[in-house]
């Protein structure tokens, strides 16, 4: 399980627009043009809706096929991160 909960990263987001600063932590965490990255993956904000878009988007690609599940999470966590990805995509 991902220490991170999504509040917290509200807040830290919030933080960051209130202060102005663009980088959170080494470049862990930034922000450029109203998107947040983590580790030079977007972060995607808790909308059921979204994730299960960017999942189904990631699911029967045009090259591969069906890879199974760690296929897709390969897949969506190369560019993608939020809390869960991996359980979700279970």
């Amino acid at each position: 399980m991902c220490p991170y909960k999504d509040d917290e990263v509200v807040k830290a987001v919030e933080e960051m627009k209130r202060t102005g600063v663009k980088m959170l932590r080494n470049k862990e965490w930034r922000e450029e043009d109203g998107v947040m990255y983590k580790e030079e993956k977007v972060y995607v904000p808790k909308d059921e809706k979204l994730r299960a878009e960017i999942i189904r988007l990631h699911h029967n690609t045009p090259i591969g096929g069906h890879g199974g599940q760690w296929k897709i999470v390969e897949l969506v966590t190369h560019n993608f991160w939020w809390p869960g990805v991996t359980k979700e995509v279970k």
